[in-house]
């Protein structure tokens, strides 16, 4: 890994470590920490921001933790934000997407009128870890016929390769500010 900026980290200083939860075997990165500083929060959205590939139309960030990053990353842009929401989250019409989990499965949705084709689109979220909500917006963004241009997140788990997934959903654009 390249040398990390002042903004990485920080970031990595501020992201804790929490053993054990949600259950044993599982270290969860929390970023409550990053969250409740300013400047952790400041850092976070500059270095996402800072991934854009060109002009931006539309930031789409998923439920719930996505949201905190790619809302402000879109003010940044100059840009739209479209939220992705579990099942019965959003009103009206939506188009829904489901994807395996390692127990289970789960289902994203998104408003069927939120995107127009042709729309340059960029995903947010806090972490990459096994790829399937990434791959699974990145499906419905499709399905409006809007244009994937790049995923970006906070922080990627390199150790669970979330990227395989994310190339198999044909994903070629993507960045991670920082990687553990």
């Amino acid at each position: 890994m390249s040398e990390l900026n002042a903004n990485q980290r920080l970031i990595l200083d501020l992201i804790r470590d929490v053993p054990d939860w949600p259950k044993p075997g599982i270290v969860f990165k929390d970023i409550t920490p990053l969250l409740e500083r300013p400047e952790g929060l400041r850092a976070a959205v500059t270095e996402l921001a800072l991934h854009a590939p060109g002009e931006i139309d539309v930031v789409v960030g998923m439920e719930a933790r996505g949201f905190i990053f790619a809302a402000p990353v879109a003010l940044q842009l100059n840009a739209g934000f479209v939220p992705v929401r579990k099942p019965g989250k959003l009103p009206g019409r939506v188009l829904e997407q489901q994807f395996a989990l390692e127990y289970g499965h789960e289902t994203l949705t998104i408003l069927h009128d939120s995107l127009w084709p042709g729309a340059r689109v960029m995903v947010v979220d806090d972490i990459l870890a096994t790829g399937g909500t990434v791959a699974a917006t990145a499906s419905l963004i499709k399905k409006l016929g809007a244009k994937l241009v790049h995923v970006t997140v906070l922080m990627e788990l390199g150790f669970l390769d979330g990227r395989k997934a994310l190339e198999a959903a044909g994903i070629d654009t993507y960045s991670a500010v920082v990687t553990v």
